[in-house]
């Protein structure tokens, strides 16, 4: 009998979870063909078809719905035998940083994992923004990092690349107008910037209808109805749902996220990195 191989059912799941093959190779971080003989793979040693034709993509076969179910928890297993034989006698802390996206969806169920396995590991949290979170690793006052990425840089232990998305108010627009109305994070933002470049480049007039420093304050003014921002699908939830294809909006870039480690860091935040590497890029919650 051949077993299943983790790192094809990682790949699976990226394509479950990013609806085409190509988005699962910008999640696993690797090339379509790859992604695509990986599959094929995986059928393989199955012995049923996963993937079915459907319109211009791909859909997952009975026997591919399925597996689903079973990849999450092998994976699942195969992260805490991971950290059981890992963590056993680990002590010290770990301070990590991380923006509010990743504190909202992803962290918990992993920290929990850590926890369990790590008993003796004190936790210390932060949440920010990336460049207030990257010149605390720098002081070295954060173990570990996971933040919007500007460049690569050698402290990278992983890098996570995930889908911009045009999000509003599940109720919708309190008005809509010719303006595009925007919610955005005070400057320095990534996704500021992206939005502002799309729309610019598109030609489609806005403005800047609500404005803060915190995601906080930014959903508040979403959820209103105020105005729609452009996020990740992790900020999709309590209230927030990717705003409709008829409001003619542009098209936009994949936002990446690095997992940064700061260099000398005790084997704790090591074990806790590769947990993040491993894990964080499958774990978008459902809007």
């Amino acid at each position: 009998m051949q077993m299943l191989d983790p790192d094809l059912l990682k790949t699976f799941l990226a394509f479950v979870d990013g609806g085409s093959l190509a988005q699962a190779a910008s999640t696993v971080g690797r090339s379509p063909s790859a992604v695509t003989a990986q599959m094929q793979r995986l059928e393989e040693i199955v012995g049923e078809p996963l993937l079915l034709p459907q319109g211009r993509g791909r859909g997952l076969t009975p026997v591919g719905e399925d597996l689903i179910g079973h990849a999450r928890r092998i994976l699942s297993v195969h992260s805490e035998a991971w950290l059981a034989l890992k963590g056993a006698r680990a002590d010290g802390r770990v301070a990590i940083g991380t923006t509010q996206d990743f504190a909202d969806s992803g962290l918990p169920d992993l920290l929990r994992a850590f926890a369990v396995s790590h008993p003796r590991v004190r936790i210390e949290l932060r949440v920010g923004r990336s460049a207030e979170l990257a010149a605390a690793l720098q002081a070295g006052s954060l173990d570990l990092v996971i933040a919007m990425r500007q460049a690569a840089t050698p402290d990278e232990v992983g890098v996570l690349r995930e889908p911009m998305v045009w999000l509003c108010s599940q109720k919708g627009l309190v008005s809509r107008q010719d303006e595009v109305p925007l919610a955005l994070l005070d400057p320095h933002c990534g996704f500021r910037d992206a939005a502002i470049a799309a729309l610019d480049a598109s030609g489609r007039r806005y403005r800047i209808a609500a404005g803060s420093a915190s995601l906080a304050g930014l959903r508040t003014a979403v959820n209103a109805g105020i105005a729609l921002t452009l996020r990740t699908a992790r900020f999709a939830h309590s209230g927030i749902v990717e705003a409709p294809r008829d409001f003619g909006l542009p098209p936009v870039p994949v936002a990446e996220f690095a997992i940064r480690l700061r260099d000398g860091a005790d084997r704790p935040a090591q074990d806790l990195a590769a947990l993040f590497s491993g894990n964080l890029a499958l774990s978008v919650a459902p809007a």
